[in-house]
């Protein structure tokens, strides 16, 4: 690789080609947790994960989270916790280093969406028990047996459009697409 001469006269390398605009970067981290957040995701977690999300290994440590987001680490850790319970990112240990590395899940949001799966299935059961409690002729019972049905046809439609993902991963030969 050739030198170049900077504004200044002197010599330096060129940037490489897939340089990052750190300030772009920032904006859009930002832009996509406020995003998460306005959906209902609490708003430290948001970043946290956008930040994970749009680094290239999609993993970084407390102290990289913390700087990157100028965020305390008890506002990392509590976004990690967050993530770990609801199985979007892992915690695994940096070789030869006490220190923690939060990773995102391979398959992140195909992980996730099935993970709703046992939410709902939850939410159906519960929710069946509770129109048989309130009476299912009842305006209560009758409301909690149809958000039971919404759930049950959701779950459904989640399975066939899983697949559906996995096939066209496949087909267009996308990343975790040969599984």
């Amino acid at each position: 690789m050739s030198s170049e001469t900077g504004a200044d006269g002197r010599e330096r390398e060129p940037e490489p080609e897939h340089a990052r605009d750190e300030e772009a970067v920032s904006r859009f981290v930002e832009r996509f947790a406020a995003e998460m957040t306005e959906a209902g995701m609490q708003r430290m977690a948001s970043r946290v994960f956008a930040a994970l999300l749009a680094d290239d290994d999609g993993s970084m440590t407390s102290a990289e989270l913390s700087e990157q987001l100028r965020i305390s680490p008890a506002a990392v850790s509590g976004a990690i916790n967050y993530l770990t319970q609801v199985s979007m990112v892992g915690r695994e240990r940096d070789p030869g280093s006490r220190r923690d590395r939060y990773r995102l899940h391979n398959e992140i949001w195909y992980a996730t969406f099935a993970g709703r799966d046992r939410v709902l299935t939850r939410w159906e059961h519960t929710l069946k028990e509770g129109a048989q409690t309130l009476g299912p002729d009842t305006p209560a019972g009758t409301r909690l047996a149809e958000t039971a049905e919404f759930f049950e046809f959701l779950q459904s439609e989640l399975v066939g459009m899983m697949d559906r993902w996995r096939d066209y991963r496949k087909k267009y030969d996308l990343p975790g697409g040969k599984n």
